[in-house]
């Protein structure tokens, strides 16, 4: 049995297991599995990668950077990125870091700006949070050639605080929840926005997908701002990461 599965603490509520597990039904493989490895602690690490017949794993909050020294090799996207969300066990048995977010990300906002026939020409964007998932979408805006600014409760010499906010919003359509404000089951929370600022001309793009339809999210359509979810991004990362694991 060809084994898979995601590594992070806590995983009270798993996208990729379900992900996967609905996937071989549904293309009739029957020799792979995909299980959930909670992980408090990534020590534990180098002990689970004994695992017989495991191929591969994702990896999620708080490991996608503490991952990174544990590994035999990183991919020179992910190095650049700074943060792994898959891991490959490769035939020779060494393990490479690879980032599948940055690929999710990046084709999911296109495809959002394609849908209300915006392009990245003149576009800005505020990144809030710090963490692991803001590392691959801060490489995928400036890919695309998208100015931003990061956003922290505590200021930094790479970012601003939320204070500091009202009166620059405006000048940056493209807002990105990056941290995990909202997420279940603490959907009654959202991030310190000034949304009285908010207008017809704002996209607010949630990385969290449970639930589908966030505070912040809510509060940006009230304003008209249109509003996406993570959903999208984690299907293609979910099929960049299988097609990373059978190469």
């Amino acid at each position: 049995m060809i084994r898979y599965g995601l590594i992070g603490f806590p995983l009270t509520h798993s996208f990729s297991q379900r992900y996967f597990s609905e996937k071989f039904s549904r293309e009739g493989i029957t020799d792979s599995r995909f299980d959930l490895f909670e992980m408090p602690d990534i020590t534990a690490l180098p002990d689970l990668l004994k695992t017989p017949g495991l191929r591969g794993l994702n990896v999620t909050i708080p490991h996608k950077q503490a991952v990174i020294p544990y590994l035999d090799r990183v991919d020179e996207s992910a190095a650049k990125i700074g943060a792994v969300n898959v891991i490959k066990r490769e035939p020779d048995g060494k393990t490479t870091g690879y980032n599948s977010d940055y690929y999710g990300f990046k084709l999911s906002l296109v495809y959002w700006l394609a849908d209300y026939d915006r392009t990245t020409a003149g576009l800005r964007a505020l990144v809030l949070g710090t963490g692991g998932a803001s590392k691959a979408v801060l490489v995928a805006l400036a890919d695309l050639g998208i100015p931003f600014k990061s956003v922290s409760r505590t200021k930094t010499n790479d970012s601003i605080t939320y204070a500091e906010l009202p009166g620059l919003i405006s000048d940056y359509p493209l807002i990105i929840n990056c941290s995990p404000v909202g997420t279940y089951p603490h959907t009654d929370e959202a991030p310190a926005l000034p949304y009285d600022q908010l207008t017809d001309r704002h996209m607010l793009y949630d990385l969290v997908y449970n639930p589908a339809e966030t505070q912040f999210m809510k509060r940006g359509q009230e304003r008209g701002a249109a509003t996406l979810n993570g959903y999208q991004m984690l299907v293609l990362q979910a099929e960049k990461a299988w097609a990373i694991w059978q190469e």
